[in-house]
């Protein structure tokens, strides 16, 4: 083996050393997002809020949905008996009636509709509250590394003596 090659897997060694003493010499920590949320009564109530006026704008789209069912039955029935231009303008109706309770219910609940729209007004300050009071614990503490054991599978087990949510709720004012 020439002098190169040794150089390059002893440096390669040395770098794979370095790198496990660093890692080693992290600190990593846990929070329960599942638990922070579900002791924060603001949390509660926002999404309480958010179950209201859903049920809301869903009742309203329901409504436009059973107008133009109710047109499309009337329209039926009474088919026989309209002219062809009489015909034209009840299928323009139902047509209309349907493409309304859609455009409402994209308005309401699409990707940017006014749900989320609400949601993010309602959560965001929420999560500000709670990311704000990890990341003063992690500087406090010298963590490196924050993961949330109740959204990422990849956690098989974590030593409860990690898991800083209480301590978290704690900070928030929120103790048990």
């Amino acid at each position: 083996m020439s002098i190169m090659k040794r150089l390059f897997i002893i440096l390669l060694a040395a770098l794979a050393l370095g790198a496990t003493e660093q890692a080693k010499a992290q600190k990593f920590v846990l929070v329960d997002m599942e638990y922070l949320l579900k002791n924060i009564p603001a949390y509660e109530r926002a999404n309480e809020q958010l179950n209201q006026i859903s049920r809301k704008w869903q009742a309203e789209v329901e409504a436009l949905s059973t107008e133009a069912q109710n047109l499309y039955k009337s329209y039926q029935s009474e088919a026989v008996f309209l002219s062809a231009e009489q015909k034209k303008l009840k299928e323009e109706a139902i047509v209309n009636k349907e493409k309304e309770a859609s455009e409402l219910k994209k308005k309401y609940f699409g990707p940017e509709g006014e749900l989320f729209k609400k949601r993010e007004s309602l959560m965001a300050p929420i999560q500000d509250e709670i990311y704000n009071a990890v990341k003063d614990i992690c500087e406090a503490k010298g963590y490196s590394l924050v993961l949330d054991r109740a959204s990422d599978a990849g956690i098989i087990f974590a030593s409860p003596k990690i898991d800083i949510s209480s301590e978290v709720l704690t900070k928030l004012g929120y103790a048990n």
